[in-house]
């Protein structure tokens, strides 16, 4: 049976209680975990006096691996513990040498390896001898679908609300980079005061952040579902005189995800309101969207409007598109769904 991968939230339980492993390899297309891990380590595990002799900063490009080893391989001077943290890790092509190391780690060392945007083989030896002596964490880039989810709990964790519209309209924003969606929040919650009942309300975000909260991919999706076509066309009306804040690729990408949701709503039989948002993996809040949406489009029209969005798609690539500019192609679209 494969071993169960280590989570993010166990990595800091254990670290918060003081438990520490010899070699922690940190990797993945998220940044954003692997940046808490090590810096909770490098501010938490040393006191700043004894992090002047015990603890380091290399970056993998301007070192090698035998060179770590030999650091790592060092007692602390009047400490527990010394702290190596290899940043950019992913420079270092060749872990082989640390299996060896690892047959009889340095019980005083924490050492850190910082391996962004890839992973390591994990058919190789280093990768298993890392993950039998120490942690092996993989961050994940989330998937689309997550992120709104993902901005509720963030939130929730610093004790602020934000309700799954202003969710979704951060996350059709921002996309799924962390860091940057938390340093927006953050932001954010400055403003906030125990008299704002410590909401991020979608007003908040169009007055700091930039998005406007009646012109965005959300209430277009909202006013297509609703066939609206006053309400439609008014926001790709604003989309095309700001297109730098609404690019055409992401707008084709949320709505072809909704209308690929509503094409398997149409399939299914249990059509009640848990059930749908556990199969479409979507916010509860959210099934009577689809529910409108189903009422205003069948089968037939929703296979029509996939079609219609695949062939938008690939005019905003330049295939099969001449002359139109991206106001044309998301005009030409959203007539074609609504019409």
């Amino acid at each position: 049976m494969a071993k169960q991968a280590i989570t993010y939230e166990q990595i800091m339980a254990a670290l918060q209680r003081k438990e520490y492993k010899p070699v922690y390899m940190l990797t993945g297309d998220e940044p954003y975990y692997i940046d808490k891990i090590a810096d909770y380590i490098e501010k938490n595990v040393l006191t700043e006096d004894e992090k002047a002799f015990n603890q380091m900063v290399v970056y993998g490009k301007d070192t090698d691996l035998r060179d770590i080893i030999i650091a790592a391989k060092r007692f602390p001077m009047m400490a527990d513990h010394q702290v190596i943290i290899v940043k950019e890790a992913q420079s270092i092509k060749n872990y082989d040498d640390l299996v060896f190391y690892l047959k009889q780690p340095q019980p005083s060392t924490i050492l850190v390896f910082c391996h962004k945007y890839d992973k390591l083989d994990g058919r190789k030896k280093s990768t298993l001898a890392i993950a039998e002596k120490g942690i092996l964490f993989e961050s994940k880039k989330l998937y689309d679908n997550q992120v709104a989810g993902w901005i509720e709990a963030y939130g929730k964790s610093k004790n602020v609300s934000i309700d799954a519209k202003t969710a979704n309209i951060l996350a059709d924003f921002l996309g799924n980079d962390l860091s940057r969606i938390v340093h927006e929040i953050d932001k954010l919650l400055i403003l906030l005061t125990d008299s704002d009942n410590k909401w991020i309300t979608p007003e908040l975000v169009e007055q700091n952040i930039g998005i406007s909260k009646d012109y965005n991919n959300f209430e277009l999706l909202k006013a297509l579902g609703d066939r609206n076509i006053l309400k439609a066309n008014r926001i790709i009306d604003y989309f095309g005189k700001n297109p730098k804040n609404n690019p055409l690729i992401v707008t084709i990408s949320v709505v072809f995800n909704f209308f690929a949701n509503l094409l398997l709503y149409h399939s299914l039989k249990d059509k009640s309101q848990m059930n749908v948002a556990a199969e479409l993996k979507i916010n509860p809040y959210f099934v009577r969207d689809y529910q409108q949406a189903a009422r205003n489009y069948n089968t037939s029209k929703t296979l029509q409007i996939i079609g219609d969005l695949r062939r938008a798609d690939a005019q905003s690539k330049g295939f099969g598109n001449a002359s139109a500019n991206d106001a044309e192609i998301l005009k030409e679209l959203v007539f074609r769904i609504l019409h």
